[in-house]
């Protein structure tokens, strides 16, 4: 059996893990892909929900140019305002020295940074290349080793590029690769556009364990535009991986991808995991009140299919 991954246990049944860690993006990744700018103190209400459900990662804005995105503008007062708890991690996306030194001035003690798998997402998204990221993110990273900042990586579009369609499963252990080697302490990987299947999420990770890298190094960051979110978390479970992105009420896609809706829901995620026995520590009805909140705020249905099944089960009761 490969280290790290699932076992069948006695009754011939897949053994999963006892616990996961979701890491809830909603409010950074989700939000920034919506037309409309939400005020920020719905963004507030939001995350200080989340921080009551049992959440453990909270991903709250980015550091970026408003110019690119506009609905994160307001990144310092969110992170000045939240009612942060002890027991829980706010970070932020920063895509530069200077979104580092924002990040920190706003007292936050772990960033994200992000690239691809490919150039040609990179200069869509970032205006660069894979290595003008690398270079980017150097110095950030040395910064944050020095500053005692925990930094995780992001790589995009590792199960397929709207651009360049299919990308070498080589050259997404050696971005993963690098970005360990750089400091980061995990690489979330990222179905940008939804098009990773079951087999491919074992695949790489399988490749990545053969490239000396541990699964508590690896996250998966799936979407689920054709359908097949769950499924993809399923055979993440199953390699061993047990650190999941996902965002509340589904929300959420990539501005620079086109046609890729939103990410898994937490709140599928969650009810998926504890009714198969794998503790998450969230609480599911804290998680509905915060994307009922959302939902007011953006003025339309999330996509979620737990919470058309939850508001549907209240009204019957």
């Amino acid at each position: 059996m490969t280290p790290g991954a699932a076992e069948h246990g006695d009754n011939g049944l897949m053994s999963y893990p006892s616990s996961v860690r979701i890491f809830e993006v909603g409010p950074r990744d989700g939000l920034q892909s919506e037309e409309a700018i939400v005020p920020t103190d719905a963004k507030v209400e939001l995350i200080d929900g989340l921080s009551t459900s049992g959440l453990t990662h909270i991903e709250v804005t980015a550091f970026v140019s408003p110019t690119r995105i506009p609905q994160l503008a307001d990144a310092e007062e969110v992170c000045v305002r939240i009612a942060r708890r002890p027991d829980v991690t706010y970070s932020a996306l920063v895509p530069n020295v200077k979104g580092y030194e924002r990040a920190i001035g706003a007292s936050l003690r772990e960033i994200a940074v992000f690239t691809a798998a490919t150039d040609s997402y990179n200069q869509k998204n970032i205006g660069t290349t894979i290595e003008g990221a690398f270079e980017r993110y150097r110095d950030v990273l040395e910064y944050a080793a020095v500053d005692g900042v925990r930094a995780r990586g992001y790589v995009s579009v590792a199960f397929g590029c709207p651009y360049e369609g299919f990308v070498p499963a080589e050259r997404v252990v050696e971005v993963s690769r690098r970005l360990l080697d750089m400091g980061c302490y995990q690489v979330s990987l990222g179905d940008t556009t939804g098009l990773g299947n079951p087999v491919q999420v074992a695949e790489m990770i399988g490749l990545l364990r053969d490239a000396g890298v541990g699964t508590n190094q690896i996250a998966l960051h799936l979407h689920d535009t054709r359908g097949t979110g769950l499924a993809n978390a399923l055979a993440g479970l199953q390699s061993g991986v047990t650190t999941f992105d996902s965002s509340l009420g589904g929300l959420g896609g990539s501005p620079f991808a086109p046609g890729a809706s939103g990410n898994l829901a937490t709140e599928e995620l969650v009810y998926m995991l504890e009714a198969m026995g794998v503790s998450t520590g969230v609480d599911l009805d804290a998680l509905v009140s915060a994307a009922e909140g959302v939902s007011r705020a953006l003025g339309k249905e999330l996509p979620s299919r737990y919470l058309r099944a939850a508001r549907t089960d209240k009204a019957q009761t």
